[in-house]
């Protein structure tokens, strides 16, 4: 260990009683701890807020969708869409949907919903919501959302009837029965109220599509494929067909969970930079009460350059002990989140019933470094300060 930084450590380490030097250490680590853990909690807090809202969206849309420009029928196989899919066919699962309101009727109460017939290549994420039930859709099956089976007192196993609205003004109205097998629960209340999930030919019967589908949905191993994948069937498909990605679907929602990404970390920075002017604070305050050390080690031949060498040490250290107390803070709160759900929200405002945090080490590594390098130019000031003092002002009074 060299001098500089072993003289800092001894200054930081005193044991002296009521030493304000090991005071004023301990503060700015603390300082600086508690100011770290609060960024990184908040960029914790933002990015399972966002991979929740991204995961839940996708489940249900799918990555990306093609269908038509008006919202017609497409024919179920899409010239010129096939090779494309073939090159990425490890990387995603390919279904048809059909899609179209609907009114639905159990005994005299009724509710408008979408219907969504959907193939069983596309009913996995189905099973991770599902809270009674079974993922069913064969035959006259139906899966609705738990919301809907409240205000309409449906039951596992109840017969209901699907109308299609677009035939109820007329003279012949295209209806069908069915039973309800699944009831599911997804936490977004305009889905659970709203969908119903039924098989392909149904939907097709209902709404009388005569083979067609509404459209393609596509669903993505990694969904950062979404926009390349998007860009190529852009190309290759002409007018009519559209090629919509769920964050396009959804562009509002995820502006705005940009819009406040920043200003909220921006405010949480503050508290981090509160840390830094701490060190400053303590620094200085550490010259002035080393004035006579200092100026001893200057009398004795102590160059001004290994004096700086001390301090600026000091600010590393308290940078590095700082740096890593917030990231073991940090980890450790959002540890007991995530496992025992301690702060809870309301699920219809937030479309979840606590507030997830998602650890990103990527995240941890550049915040961890920036603050550790900011602390060290933070001891730059009471470094030069340190340098300026002269001998036999030091000790005069000695």
């Amino acid at each position: 260990m060299n001098f500089p930084f072993y003289l800092s450590t001894r200054y930081l380490r005193s044991t002296q009683k009521g030493s304000f030097t090991r005071i004023a250490g301990v503060l700015s680590v603390a300082g600086l701890a508690v100011g770290i853990s609060a960024l990184l909690i908040t960029l914790f807090i933002l990015n399972g807020f966002e991979r929740v809202i991204s995961e839940k969206i996708a489940d249900f849309d799918g990555h990306i969708r093609v269908r038509h420009y008006l919202n017609k029928s497409i024919p179920s196989k899409i010239e010129g869409m096939g090779p494309i899919i073939s090159a990425y066919n490890d990387k995603l699962v390919q279904s048809k949907f059909i899609q179209g309101s609907a009114l639905l009727r159990k005994g005299k109460s009724a509710e408008g919903v979408i219907v969504e017939g959907i193939e069983s290549d596309g009913t996995a994420f189905l099973s991770k919501i599902l809270v009674r039930g079974t993922v069913d859709l064969k035959g006259h099956n139906i899966i609705i959302g738990e919301r809907l089976a409240n205000q309409l007192n449906i039951d596992i196993g109840d017969n209901t009837v699907l109308f299609d609205i677009a035939t109820l003004g007329g003279s012949k109205k295209r209806l069908n029965q069915f039973t309800v097998t699944g009831i599911f629960h997804s936490g977004m209340s305009e889905y659970d109220q709203s969908l119903v999930y039924t098989n392909l030919s149904q939907a097709d019967g209902l709404f009388n599509l005569e083979g067609n589908v509404s459209g393609h949905i596509l669903r993505l191993v990694d969904n950062e494929l979404s926009d390349k994948l998007s860009q190529l069937l852009e190309e290759e498909l002409a007018y009519p067909y559209m090629v919509m990605t769920w964050k396009e679907k959804n562009r509002a929602l995820f502006k705005w969970m940009d819009v406040q990404r920043w200003p909220i970390l921006f405010i949480f920075s503050l508290i981090a930079l509160v840390g830094m002017v701490n060190i400053i604070s303590a620094l200085a305050m550490i010259v002035i009460d080393k004035t006579r050390q200092i100026g001893i080690l200057k009398s004795i031949g102590m160059t001004q350059g290994k004096l700086k060498q001390v301090f600026l040490a000091k600010g590393f250290i308290i940078g590095v002990a700082g740096s890593g107390g917030g990231v073991v803070l940090a980890l450790f709160l959002s540890w007991l989140q995530n496992n025992f759900k301690i702060i809870t929200v309301p699920e219809d405002v937030y479309f979840m019933d606590f507030i997830p945090m998602d650890i990103h080490f990527g995240h941890v590594g550049i915040v961890a470094t920036i603050s550790a390098g900011c602390a060290v130019l933070a001891s730059v000031w009471p470094t030069i300060r340190a340098g300026k003092i002269q001998p036999a002002k030091a000790l005069s009074y000695e």
